[in-house]
């Protein structure tokens, strides 16, 4: 292989069948395989269709993929599967820019729905589909917008996972907000956290202004934090008022990111348990604005599920050599 090729083609010319879809090149040091670069709110995502045949690619080659200097270029890998049964109708599958498999991630819901639609693999507006632990409904709405069910979120810290042994913590009207230390060469502070799960780990705090919170210092001291066994993600939240806030997250394996949809989610949540916002919130983000929906408190019931609307766009396809990486 004579260096990357990366080939980038106009969305008309993409109908071709699967041995299209994946193929070896000539030295068969490489295979050259077609993807999907797409965008929601700024959280950009590589999209690969697996719907006839896998690529079994490996945690180097979805790393490879995600690199913005040798690769296409993102937060994250989203790989489209059949159906594992006849309730659901697809299997979404994703992979951080550091190559590992994760629970979810809203944003990249968000692009799978418009994805398997553009691409005519559904006709459905409504569809439901496996993640890593358990399943999602995806809502295609008139104004181009997604909505998803990422239903309810997880408070019960075991199944975080989150070990709350020695550490001390306040309640804010019933919400448990954790104090965090935070050891480094260059630092020794605290972050106060709230602790959601939305199929994967969060820690949200308050801060005053988003633009001056330590996203880039506190955040990977919070994400490897030893309280957090699969780590963490970060979320550092202002509130504007009862009904909008800002939002910085510092994302687990992929640093932070112009957007983050489980962590607009998990933010909201603990906004909502802390008293401090309404059940229906505008989360803006350096991407853009997700508007979340919980109604938990207002029901009196925790079990009550998420909703996160938002928008969700293609932005070129191509084709790209990946090298053969154990």
């Amino acid at each position: 292989m004579d260096g990357l090729s990366v080939l980038v083609r106009g969305l008309s010319h993409w109908r071709a069948g699967i041995v299209q879809t994946m193929r070896r090149t000539d030295d068969n040091s490489a295979m050259r395989i077609r993807f999907t670069k797409m965008q929601g709110a700024g959280n950009d995502f590589v999209v690969l269709d697996e719907t006839r045949a896998r690529f079994n690619l490996s945690t180097a080659q979805y790393r490879f993929l995600a690199d913005r200097h040798f690769g296409v270029g993102a937060d994250q890998i989203l790989t489209v599967r059949p159906a594992p049964n006849d309730t659901l109708d697809f299997e979404y599958v994703i992979h951080n820019a550091d190559g590992g498999e994760v629970e979810h991630c809203g944003n990249g819901a968000r692009c799978f729905v418009r994805y398997v639609r553009d691409k005519g693999l559904t006709s459905k507006d409504r569809v439901r589909v496996k993640v890593q632990q358990g399943e999602i409904e995806l809502q295609m709405n008139a104004d181009g917008r997604v909505t998803v069910n990422m239903g309810a979120p997880i408070l019960d810290l075991l199944k975080v996972p989150f070990k709350a042994d020695g550490l001390k913590h306040a309640l804010v009207n019933g919400c448990e907000v954790w104090q965090l230390p935070l050891k480094a060469a260059k630092t020794d502070a605290e972050a106060h956290v709230a602790v959601v799960s939305m199929g994967n780990p969060h820690a949200v705090q308050v801060v005053d202004n988003v633009d001056t919170a330590p996203v880039l210092t506190h955040g990977p001291l919070i994400e490897h934090h030893p309280s957090f066994p699969n780590r963490v993600n970060a979320g550092f939240m202002q509130i504007v008022s009862r009904d909008a806030v800002r939002l910085r997250v510092f994302e687990r394996g992929a640093g932070e990111t112009l957007a983050c949809g489980t962590g607009a989610c998990a933010a909201v949540v603990a906004g909502i348990r802390m008293g401090l916002l309404n059940p229906k919130v505008d989360v803006q983000t350096h991407g853009g604005t997700l508007t979340i929906e919980w109604q938990g408190l207002a029901k009196n019931d925790l079990s009550q599920a998420v909703f996160m609307t938002g928008p969700a766009t293609s932005v070129f396809e191509g084709e790209i050599d990946v090298p053969n990486l154990p």
